[in-house]
This record gives C-alpha cells, structure tokens and sequence, in this order.
C-alpha cells in the first residue's frame, strides 16, 4: 500500500512539475518631443525605460527621435538626457535636452506609444 501511495505522490510531482512559464511582453514606442525653435530629432539619442523593481530598459531613437521597446506589463518611468553641438554658423552652440515622465502604464491592450517632452538650455560654445 505504500509502494502504490509512493508512486502516486511522485507521479503527481512529476506532473506537477511540468508547464510552460511564459513572459507576456508589450511593444513601446518613446517618442522625443523637442522645444520649438530647438532642434530637428535626431538619431542616437539614449532613452530609458525603468519598472517598478527598478529594472532599466535602454535603446536609442532612430532619425524620427523614436526609440522602440519590448517590455513586461507594468509601470514605467522614461527618461532622456542629451547633448547637441551646433557648429554650422559662425557662432557655435551647444543644446542640452532632458525630460521624465513618470507613471507610464504599459499593457497589452493599449497603444503603448509614449510621448516624451524635453526641456533645452542653450550654451554657446567659445572656439
């Protein structure tokens, strides 16, 4: 009788043990908002993307100021910081960009594309 409530204890652990564990993920799209009279978007500009438990997601925006993001479900906040020098005229300038928006909700049934204001101080550069 034990052997029989042995072999349905580990037959039923063995069962138990086998499923499939699988990490629901959402596309995200960041869009960089730039101040007017600044800058056009431009390419590689780093953005961040961090969770709840503080896990930090990083790409860089393509030439349209967009950066593309596979995540898990949950909170975010995203984050850009950058720097531009504009040497094309006889006075050279230097752009500095940053921006934050917290308490992004990302889920499978939204949009998920994000826009993402920047603030600019403008320095000019002495040569």
């Amino acid at each position: 009788m034990k052997k029989v409530l042995y072999i349905i204890a580990l037959a039923l652990f063995v069962c138990a043990c086998d499923y499939d564990e699988t990490l629901q993920t959402c596309a995200v799209e960041v869009q960089l908002v730039y101040p007017e009279d600044s800058v056009d978007p431009y390419a590689g500009v780093r953005v961040e993307l961090k969770d709840a438990n503080a896990s930090i997601f990083v790409d860089s925006t393509d030439a349209n100021g967009t950066a593309r993001f596979i995540v898990p479900p949950g909170i975010y906040e995203a984050s850009s910081m950058s720097r531009y020098n504009d040497t094309t005229g006889e006075t050279w300038w230097q752009y500095n960009f940053n921006g934050v928006r917290s308490m992004i909700i990302i889920s499978p049934d939204s949009t998920n594309k994000i826009q993402l204001d920047l603030m600019m101080s403008k320095k000019r550069i002495v040569h």
